[in-house]
């Protein structure tokens, strides 16, 4: 009895060690909820223990909870990563971004492992008839009427560099109006009850298909990649070598048009984050 007791107690700590409690953050919106469930789900069957700490609130926010270290892990975009976070200028391909963000984290404790096959932009998209009354095609196009329009944005969009500052800085366009939502959804309400006339959006917005916006060019390339990927802190990943792999298997079916497909999923369908997460993972095998 004793010897088993204490061979019991001596594998108490492996058994801590192969479970480690991990803690998974989300900005506050629908995309963000759904690939945070998507990593905490993949990671419980990797073996780990995973507390959901999402609907954290806006980039600010959810960098900060990292940095406390009240998460361990979100998904972030690196546009969004080298604008906001870091505060460089949000210019250059994908990779250059990627490699100047994971530079920036490094000394912050944190590491970007290698981004999926989702790139959610931003955009601006008008209504099909008002493109065809002013002929818009482009951001250049739009700017020229921007002085008689309102558009219709996130609450971020007003101070990022990629947002209003860089419309103005590399379009010269000033609107008549700028409205503020916080909810994307309002954002596209907005736009079709005529309370705006351009609105900000994403490159994964499900409404962009089911409801035929026209999407308006960035013919002088404004925005960078916004590369989704998990940023993770280094001490979690040197904690649970093995974390990595389930993130990437992850990463590597997603990409816009699946992603806008799990977004109307929650959004127009009204599932659960969870719901859809799960599905998804037994459609790929990932369960």
């Amino acid at each position: 009895m004793r010897r088993r007791f204490l061979l019991a107690a001596l594998a108490a700590p492996a058994l801590a060690r192969a479970a480690p409690l991990l803690r998974v953050g989300s900005k506050n919106f629908t995309e963000q909820l759904v690939v945070a469930e998507l990593f905490a789900q993949r990671l419980e069957r990797a073996g780990a223990t995973v507390q959901r700490r999402v609907n954290l609130g806006g980039t600010a926010i959810a960098h900060q909870s990292l940095l406390s270290g009240e998460i361990d892990l979100y998904p972030e975009y690196t546009g969004t990563g080298l604008g906001v976070v870091l505060k460089q200028p949000p210019e250059g391909d994908a990779a250059a971004i990627l490699a100047k963000v994971r530079a920036g984290y490094a000394p912050l404790g944190l590491d970007w492992l290698d981004p999926s096959g989702i790139d959610n932009g931003n955009a601006l998209l008008v209504l099909p008839e008002t493109a065809r009354r002013h002929g818009f095609a482009t951001l250049s196009d739009l700017a020229r009427a921007a002085p008689r329009l309102t558009l219709a944005a996130g609450n971020e969009f007003a101070d990022r560099a990629d947002g209003l500052p860089g419309l103005r800085r590399v379009y010269g366009m000033e609107f008549r109006r700028f409205r503020q939502f916080a909810a994307l959804g309002l954002r596209y309400a907005a736009l079709n009850h005529g309370q705006a006339d351009v609105v900000n959006a994403y490159a994964t917005d499900w409404q962009i298909a089911s409801y035929g916006f026209t999407t308006l060019r960035d013919d002088r390339h404004l925005w960078p990649p916004y590369q989704l990927a998990a940023v993770v802190r280094q001490q979690a990943l040197r904690d649970f070598p093995s974390l990595a792999p389930p993130l990437l298997a992850i990463g590597a079916r997603l990409d816009n048009g699946v992603m806008r497909e799990l977004n109307r999923q929650v959004d127009q369908d009204g599932e659960e984050p969870r719901e859809v997460a799960a599905r998804f993972l037994k459609e790929q095998g990932l369960a």
